[in-house]
């Protein structure tokens, strides 16, 4: 499953409507919607039925959505490793633009089933966590494989010439890495001999630390995809007046503040493609419209400010 090439934006036809058209944005070779869907909230603690969820998937992919985001970690317990990405096959399997979407799925996370989250950097549990995701997606090579998180105890070159290995071997189209600061960027970026496709960091108004990593990859030309996007927009009030303007400008839109921060982060760079995490079909297709949303020079001034 793959995204298609298209030199301005994604046309889709859905059975029993008209086409659906998203701008599009590149991560490596492959041209994607500029809004993904994340997998995780489907999968994890307080996950919806399995129904709901394909739902959700099939919703996004009526928006125009053809990027989704996953992990052979999103799971709760122990015996069901992959849950996400076994559920997003069979959504993609079920609906008529799924062999459009580019899946990117991640390996190097782990959830023993008691809540907690560990790390696995080895070579040989990457080599052996993208055979078990290419056998849960059913593909002969994933579209995009990520490297989840850095293993303190593993040297991080090792980790990323496990990537290096599997494109040489074919199993993966594209690789790209997660959780990484500008160091590390900079060595994958090196090792993989230029062919770092992408970094999916946390990047929210939230949480605007990952800025630098952002700004990096613009200049590298590496597409980055920031995960829980939307943290701090929910909650603004709660967070204090900082995050407000998200909702003013969102009032003179008539539209949510979480489709104002997503266009917000359209605006700050061209290789920003935000993946917000779903699992209701609503809030997925108004995550899609944010593509759609052009601020003014002024507003995104005032939201860049924050």
């Amino acid at each position: 499953m793959r995204a298609a090439a298209a030199a301005c934006g994604t046309r889709l036809q859905v059975p029993g409507k008209a086409y659906v058209t998203m701008q599009t944005r590149r991560i490596g070779s492959a041209q994607v919607s500029a809004i993904g869907l994340g997998g995780m909230p489907m999968s994890i603690e307080g996950r919806p039925d399995q129904a709901r969820s394909i739902a959700t998937i099939h919703a996004a992919l009526d928006a125009g959505v053809t990027l989704i985001d996953t992990a052979d970690a999103y799971h709760v317990g122990a015996d069901e490793v992959g849950h996400n990405e076994t559920l997003i096959a069979k959504a993609l399997s079920t609906h008529s633009a799924g062999s459009e979407v580019l899946v990117a799925t991640k390996g190097g996370h782990l959830r023993p089933g008691d809540g907690t989250w560990t790390v696995n950097g080895s070579p040989e549990h990457i080599k052996r966590a993208c055979e078990l995701s290419l056998t849960r997606l059913g593909v002969e090579a994933i579209g995009l494989y990520q490297f989840h998180r850095p293993d303190p105890q593993v040297p991080y070159a090792d980790s990323i010439g496990a990537l290096a290995d599997l494109l040489d071997a074919g199993k993966i189209q594209m690789a790209g890495i997660s959780n990484a600061n500008p160091d590390q960027i900079r060595l994958a970026h090196k090792i993989l001999g230029g062919r770092l496709a992408s970094v999916q960091n946390q990047y929210s108004p939230a949480f605007p630390s990952s800025r630098p990593e952002l700004d990096l990859c613009t200049e590298l030309g590496i597409a980055f995809l920031p995960w829980s996007p939307l943290g701090g927009i929910s909650n603004a009030r709660r967070l204090g007046l900082r995050h407000l303007p998200f909702t003013t400008v969102a009032q003179t839109y008539g539209v949510s503040p979480q489709r104002v921060c997503l266009a917000w982060m359209l605006a700050t760079s061209p290789v920003v493609i935000p993946i917000p995490g779903s699992s209701r079909p609503a809030t997925a297709v108004d995550s899609a419209a944010a593509a759609d949303l052009i601020l003014t020079p002024e507003e995104f001034a005032r939201l860049d400010a924050i």
